[in-house]
């Protein structure tokens, strides 16, 4: 069950990577909380109350459904544009991601040993490096906020499948780590909305101090 959450998860990313439609993206965010819960859940090891409950909002409840709900509201709110308009095309995208996560598994194949599994390790890494190049390739600001959310579930699944246990400090943490962005850049994005509709960075070079 572990390797079909790993697959669906790589499969996100590819999708992420080449969609051209921002609430299409969003919703790939609401399907990575969930495959993120499912690989915590078969991981971890010693899953008492305490530990599900963190898991549960760490991912349900804060990854599947607050964060890519409030990017939505967002959207609607300020009248964005929903059309993705990246600097590098859909299909050099896909074949960026697909170096990416090749390389990755090729290097997770080469440093597995008893306590490590290859696929996790990869997907892990290639979560972390395509929120990095979505974070480069498009223009849009909220597609920045969509690439680091990107790399921190990478993190989180790295922290799920190196520790097998629950690893408290690191998720709590990453938590308040993406509490903070989401809040801060999510009031950026509500400034800028009333001047930009677009949120192109493109246009930020007009804003004087």
């Amino acid at each position: 069950m572990g390797m079909l959450f790993i697959l669906l998860f790589f499969v996100s990313l590819f999708y992420i990577a080449i969609s051209g439609r921002l609430f299409t993206v969003l919703n790939l965010l609401i399907l990575q909380g969930l495959l993120l819960f499912g690989v915590a859940i078969v991981e971890l090891n010693e899953i008492n109350i305490v530990n599900l409950l963190i898991v549960l909002l760490e991912t349900l409840i804060f990854k599947a459904w607050f964060m890519p709900n409030y990017l939505k509201k967002v959207v609607n709110r300020n009248n964005i544009k929903r059309q993705v308009n990246p600097y590098i095309s859909g299909f050099n995208s896909l074949i960026i991601i697909s170096v990416i996560i090749i390389g990755n598994l090729i290097f997770a194949y080469y440093i597995q040993n008893t306590f490590l599994k290859p696929a996790y390790i990869a997907a892990a890494f290639s979560g972390i490096l395509t929120g990095l190049f979505l974070i480069i390739s498009r223009k849009e600001i909220l597609m920045h906020l969509v690439g680091y959310v990107v790399l921190e579930n990478g993190i989180v699944l790295l922290s799920f499948s190196v520790g097998k246990e629950m690893p408290f400090a690191v998720n709590a943490g990453i938590l308040l780590d993406i509490l903070i962005s989401v809040l801060i850049f999510g009031l950026f994005i509500n400034k800028i909305g009333k001047m930009f509709e677009d949120m192109d960075i493109t246009k930020l070079t007009s804003l004087s101090d």
